[in-house]
């Protein structure tokens, strides 16, 4: 199964500015995310921040703040709890006019509304944040994908954790370049040179 930029949604999980600097490989990790983000906007993927406690963290990297439609301000470790599902998968107004015009076949069930399902994870701690919003986004039946190599931890040791249980809980795990690549798809994509000038 790959990635498709039409069916994807990026979510950047607090890279604020007071943590950071106590992360693990902390300037490989926010150029990712800040690659990541310039992708998303590029080929019109959503994209949506997350703020642990910013009063007490801090904003996010400005760059990313940037690149985000929305920033959420959380309390909570996982976004899901205050409220993250909700922008991922709005409420849509029914269409006006009478339904039953249509053939059966052809009507649509709230559940069979269109929606972009493949949620794209990066962020900080892995093994907090970014571990409970995946795992609780995973329980909700989203398709999770994590990109490892824009995710951190203050250690090694639970950045790997959250790898190993991530992936056994059923997200799977990405680089920053598999995203890439796979959104684009090919390189007579349009924006394939500009993309791939990102990752040189």
């Amino acid at each position: 199964m790959l990635l498709q930029a039409d069916e994807s949604q990026l979510v950047l999980v607090d890279y604020q500015e007071r943590l950071m600097p106590a992360i693990c490989e902390s300037q490989a990790v926010l150029a990712n995310a800040r690659r990541l983000g310039q992708a998303a906007r590029r080929l019109g993927v959503p994209v949506w921040g997350t703020e642990q406690n910013p009063e007490r963290l801090g904003p996010n990297d400005p760059q990313l703040r940037a690149l985000s439609d929305k920033t959420l301000a959380k309390m909570h470790f996982s976004a899901v709890a205050d409220g993250l599902a909700q922008w991922l998968a709005p409420t849509v107004t029914p269409a006006r006019g009478n339904a039953r015009s249509l053939p059966r076949h052809l009507r649509q069930s709230e559940s069979q509304k269109a929606q972009r399902c493949s949620i794209v994870l990066g962020g900080c701690e892995a093994h907090v944040c970014l571990l409970q919003t995946a795992l609780e986004l995973i329980d909700e039946e989203w398709e999770v994908w994590v990109v490892t190599d824009a995710c951190g931890s203050r250690t090694e040791r639970n950045r790997d954790a959250a790898f190993d249980r991530l992936a056994g809980a059923g997200a799977e795990l990405v680089t920053t370049e598999m995203v890439i690549f796979e959104w684009l798809r090919s390189c007579e994509h349009a924006d394939f040179k500009e993309l791939q000038a990102l990752i040189k």
